[in-house]
């Protein structure tokens, strides 16, 4: 598996006023977004093949008509608590150098639009090791949205 820049945020010049659109999804009480053009599609996760020796944070692989996805867990990779998948539990599937990637999430949430000056600096309750993983905070609503940068949590599954 390799990450690539391509699924980095998009970088915008001090002052420049952007928008971002933002597919947000859950894990646990944390609400997350990507980019929405790192998004290759949404699916449902199906029956996961173990493989053997594959890093922890690799739960799997799938078919998805007719190509093997591998699995990558992103609780694993954030230090989360691990619960059961549920009917909700959903692959997000990004392209990582010629490799699709399903980044297993708890559920899907929506699309929203930020504006890029409203991005805001990590909480404190969010500087642990994990931490390394979050690009932006964006308040939406009552809800704080954090980025992931999906490069570097891809990344660890390289290691």
């Amino acid at each position: 598996m390799s990450a690539t820049a391509d699924l980095a945020p998009p970088v915008h010049p001090a002052g420049a006023s952007s928008e971002l659109q933002l597919a947000t999804f859950w894990l646990g009480e944390l609400l997350l977004g990507i980019d929405i053009r790192c998004i290759r599609g949404i699916n449902r996760v199906g029956t996961l093949t173990l493989v053997p020796e594959a890093p922890p944070m690799v739960a799997g692989v799938v078919n998805l008509r007719g190509d093997v996805v591998t699995v990558v867990d992103l609780r694993t990779i954030l230090g989360l608590d691990q619960p059961a998948m549920t009917s909700k539990t959903r692959l997000l599937i990004v392209q990582s150098g010629a490799e699709s990637i399903g980044l297993l999430v708890d559920r899907v949430a929506d699309v929203v639009t930020v504006s890029t000056n409203d991005a805001e600096p990590l909480p404190a309750n969010l500087s642990g090791p994990a931490s390394r993983y979050f690009a932006q905070v964006y308040r939406v609503g009552a809800d704080l949205l954090v980025t992931l940068d999906v490069t570097a949590a891809l990344a660890v599954a390289d290691n």
